[in-house]
């Protein structure tokens, strides 16, 4: 994200907090699924050069029908200076999720939960992920597996990103949804690939270790990949540790290939 979308982002965060209710993160990612829909209304709100007043009068306009609070966030967002339409789309997916995290401080695990589900089945991965199956069908298969597994919160989340893909594959998009409602909560997340599960003793101290660099909770998830061979594999937000064999059995290659 360009530098002027993460000022944006941060001036339309301070609008966030725990007043606005349990529904204004659905109707802030029902509106960003909206937007994204809608190029010429998309263009119109993301204008950087458009004045801030008038894209709050957009706003005003065509979302008059959700919360105050929901219409207060996206006005802000909407009056920012973003480096591009995309990214302020994101932006306010971003504010959605995170909105929701604050009425559910439970949505980072049951997300990840569900990106799970996904990783280990192949079928429901190309299900849910297809490019050519119909939005609302996805919307109810997704409704039909988790009903009743995980909160409405998380399914109206999971709902949103398989009906809005934007060329995003789900297990993806799931795992950084999780990230952002873990960060709203005060915590990072890290996903730990290994190629055996780790011991208890081994989780414990690798969560200590990780939670002294990152100065703050950390919640581990961890991801068995048997063709790593051995060693571990640690992504946290976009900073990534390899420290596997296949890795370096890899830059071996390169040298010997140099």
């Amino acid at each position: 994200m360009g530098s002027a979308s993460r000022e944006a982002l941060a001036e339309a965060r301070s609008t966030l907090t725990p007043a606005l209710g349990s529904g204004v993160g659905g109707e802030l990612l029902a509106s960003a699924g909206q937007i994204a829909a809608s190029p010429a209304l998309a263009s119109a709100l993301g204008d950087a050069s458009a004045a801030p007043e008038a894209k709050a009068q957009v706003v005003e306009r065509l979302f008059g029908g959700i919360s105050a609070g929901a219409r207060s966030v996206l006005t802000a967002a909407a009056k920012g200076r973003w480096s591009n339409v995309e990214e302020f789309i994101s932006g306010i997916e971003e504010l959605g999720l995170r909105a929701e995290s604050l009425a559910n401080p439970a949505l980072s695990d049951e997300l990840l939960a569900v990106a799970d589900v996904v990783d280990r089945n192949h079928e429901l991965q190309l299900s849910l992920g297809s490019k050519l199956a119909d939005g609302a069908g996805k919307v109810a298969l997704v409704e039909r597996i988790l009903g009743g597994k995980i909160s409405g919160s998380a399914i109206a989340v999971v709902s949103h990103l398989v009906a809005n893909p934007r060329g995003r594959r789900l297990d993806a998009t799931l795992r950084r949804s999780a990230r952002i409602a873990a960060d709203q909560g005060g915590s990072e997340l890290a996903t730990v690939t290994v190629a055996a599960p780790l011991s208890s003793e081994q989780q414990d101290r690798l969560a200590r270790a990780l939670e002294q660099s990152a100065g703050r909770p950390v919640k581990i998830t961890t991801v068995i990949d048997p063709a790593l061979i051995g060693g571990v594999r640690i992504q946290i937000a976009d900073d990534v540790i390899d420290g596997s064999i296949r890795a370096r059995l890899d830059d071996l290659r390169q040298q010997l290939a140099a």
